[in-house]
């Protein structure tokens, strides 16, 4: 029987199939092959013969990709996810994801919610990303403005809704799916910063097709997922100026005659994106070996 891993805890893994949750080990085999079941995975399993919705895992089938965090394999899209205000967004930890998901070559789409509370600002960050080539859509759970487009990019794929804690992840998926009934945490108002509502990476079946994962939130990011010596790659607008750079291996920052410095000045890429571009090439630095 074959199925998706939808949550792990405790060495437990559930698996849905077409029978149902089967909650299942996994075979020791793995731990000898060093492979560790993830959520997303499609799995094989064998039902206990002894008790009902129970089995084993018997095989992973190939991952298209894996993440370290959130930790989770076969992911179609990620929705990047920030609020326009309460919290402030953190758009350095949103254009990690961003390029996390080109690096992995998975689609990326931007999600900008809580729209009511500043919609000119929105505007702004909306016209910023489009710029960057990304789809962006915007959202507001509470006066659900919105939502329909986020279901319908949502619809028959596997998708991770990331971003920080506090930017309304779980309460836009319980307005698309509200069978779903996520627990959702009202913000702190003394650190304005969400309660981590979400404990564990699980992958819930939305009732219109797909599986949408529900991450803990989080302001950190694994950045030695992101190996490529040249980070300019891994952003769309600057990539596409990059060729046009007098030096070869010009990194756009101090060099003379940048083609992306021209772009910036001309306003075809948002300064926003560029000081995050530049914040990441100074971490991708830091990383490297010294000799």
């Amino acid at each position: 029987m074959n199925g998706v891993i939808t949550k792990g805890i405790g060495g437990f893994y559930y698996v849905q199939t077409d029978k149902g949750l089967i909650e299942c080990r996994a075979r020791g085999k793995f731990r000898k092959m060093n492979l560790s079941p993830q959520v997303g995975d499609n799995v094989e399993i064998e039902l206990s013969e002894n008790e009902a919705f129970k089995g084993s895992i018997e095989n992973i089938m190939p991952r298209k990709n894996i993440f370290i965090r959130p930790p989770v394999a076969n992911i179609d899209s990620i929705i990047a996810t920030f609020a326009v205000e309460n919290p402030e967004p953190n758009l350095l930890l949103l254009d990690k994801l961003t390029t996390a998901a080109v690096a992995m070559n998975v689609e990326c789409i931007i999600c900008i919610n809580k729209i009511d509370l500043n919609n000119k600002k929105a505007q702004e960050y909306r016209e910023a990303y489009e710029k960057a080539g990304f789809k962006v859509i915007l959202t507001s759970s509470t006066e659900n403005i919105g939502t329909h487009l986020l279901k319908d990019v949502l619809k028959g794929k596997v998708s991770a809704l990331a971003g920080n804690s506090g930017v309304g992840k779980s309460s836009l998926i319980n307005t698309i799916d509200p069978n779903l009934n996520l627990k959702t945490g009202d913000l702190s108002k003394k650190i304005q910063r969400g309660r981590h509502t979400t404990r564990h990476c699980e992958l819930f079946p939305l009732s219109f097709g797909g599986f949408i994962l529900d991450t803990p939130g989080f302001s950190s990011f694994d950045i030695s997922l992101i190996t490529q010596e040249n980070p300019s790659s891994l952003f769309p607008e600057i990539s596409k100026y990059s060729s046009d750079c007098r030096f070869t291996g010009c990194k756009h920052l101090t060099e003379p005659d940048c083609a992306v410095k021209e772009a910036l000045k001309r306003g075809d890429i948002a300064p926003c994106r560029y000081e995050s571009y530049k914040a990441l090439s100074q971490e991708i630095d830091n990383l490297k070996p010294e000799y």
